[in-house]
Parts: C-alpha cells; sequence; structure tokens
C-alpha cells in the first residue's frame, strides 16, 4: 500500500507542478509591462501660488496642450485592427507510359509472333485554401517609457480583466511620433511603429480551447 501511495503523489506532484507553473506565467510576463513611476525627487519643484495670472506650474494661460510627451506620462490607445488573410493553391498532374514488344513465337516459329505489352499511368490532383480574419477594438492606456532625441515616444502598456474563470490580458508596446498624438491625447493603433499587440487569455475557459501537454506530445511523435 505504501509503495502504491508513493507512485501516486510521485505522478501527482509533477502535474501540480506543471499546473502551477502554466497559471502564473502570464503574471510573471505581465511585469515586463509595468509602468514607469517618475521619481518625484526629480520632478520640478512648484513654486507657490503668487496671486499672479501666469504660474509656472500650471504651463501658461493658452497652454493647454496636455499630450503625452515625457517618460511616465499616460495616453490612451485607440484599438482598431482589421486582418483579412486568404490563400488558395490547387495542382494537377498526370503521366502515362506505354510500350510494346515483339518476341518470337519459339514452339511454332511459322506461327504468329508473341507480343508484350506493358503500360503506366499516374495521376495526381490536390487542392488546398486558407482564410483568416481578426478583430480587436476598443481602448488602452499606456505609459511612456522612453522618449528619444527626435521626439519618438516608446510606449507601453497592458490590461489586466480578472474574470470569474480565469484572467484576460491586452497587451501593446510600440513606438510613436508625437505629431500622431491627437489633442485628446490618443493615438491610434495603426499609427503605431513595430506594434506588439496581444490579446490573450488564462484560465478555465482557455484551457478548454486548447491540447493538453499529453496530447500534443503525442501528437508530435505520431506517424498519421
Amino acid at each position: 500500500m505504501k509503495n502504491y501511495t508513493h507512485k501516486v503523489v510521485s505522478f501527482a506532484f509533477p502535474m501540480l507542478l506543471i499546473i502551477s507553473c502554466s497559471t502564473h506565467v502570464e503574471d510573471r510576463a505581465s511585469m515586463n509591462f509595468e509602468p514607469i513611476i517618475p521619481d518625484e525627487m526629480n520632478l520640478p519643484n512648484s513654486s507657490a501660488p503668487s496671486g499672479g495670472i501666469y504660474n509656472d506650474a500650471s504651463g501658461g494661460l493658452f497652454a493647454t496642450d496636455r499630450r503625452a510627451a515625457q517618460v511616465g506620462d499616460i495616453l490612451t490607445v485607440s484599438l482598431s485592427e482589421d486582418f483579412t488573410a486568404s490563400k488558395s493553391q490547387s495542382a494537377t498532374s498526370a503521366k502515362s507510359d506505354s510500350f510494346k514488344v515483339d518476341l518470337p513465337n519459339l514452339l511454332d516459329p511459322a506461327g504468329d509472333q508473341a507480343l508484350l505489352d506493358s503500360g503506366a499511368e499516374t495521376a495526381f490532383s490536390g487542392s488546398g485554401s486558407a482564410a483568416q480574419t481578426n478583430s480587436l477594438r476598443g481602448e488602452l492606456s499606456v505609459t511612456v517609457m522612453k522618449v528619444f532625441s527626435n521626439g519618438n515616444m516608446e510606449i507601453m502598456g497592458q490590461k489586466k480583466l480578472h474574470l470569474n474563470n480565469g484572467n484576460e490580458y491586452v497587451r501593446l508596446s510600440g513606438m510613436i511620433r508625437p505629431q500622431d498624438v491627437s489633442a485628446n491625447n490618443i493615438v491610434k493603433s495603426s499609427r503605431i511603429a513595430n506594434a506588439q499587440i496581444a490579446y490573450l487569455g488564462v484560465g478555465d475557459i482557455a484551457d478548454t480551447g486548447q491540447k493538453g501537454w499529453l496530447s500534443r506530445v503525442f501528437s508530435s511523435i505520431s506517424p498519421l
């Protein structure tokens, strides 16, 4: 009985380890998308109110541009991604061969000659097609991670939705130009260079749509 229990525990422990690791993979990956918080000690000190109309801290009477321009600033990305791809292919081939040989009739030299006929014929026909459509719409707030000398900004951000049966992640990173940011501090996803956009889920619902690791192992080694 002890040996049986030991075998069960030895088998169950790696299974639990794999499940726990897969559960926290996305949580560890989300750490790379943590926003940069500027050091308060490096921020310019706001001067005390002097009673005048102009104030350096407020940016002036006519300075109403609140678009992101510095590291740590936040802006909104308007996601509007639609992709449609299709591919089709067909191939047809045919080949036929035949030959005939006259052999002498050794039993009856005066008779008709024996004939040897042979032929081969092959044919192949195949076709394939694939189609895929993807759409992603919504809004995501991101943080300016780096500002380059030409004014371009590297942005990064994520949104984590905790649902009843798992978590949903929306992640985005890329580079934008300051002139592509609207007056409302919004930039379209189509204006992001080197954009990396990911929408994925972790949990019971996401797991049901994927093969288990053991099934993937057997599928990879199966000759069928």
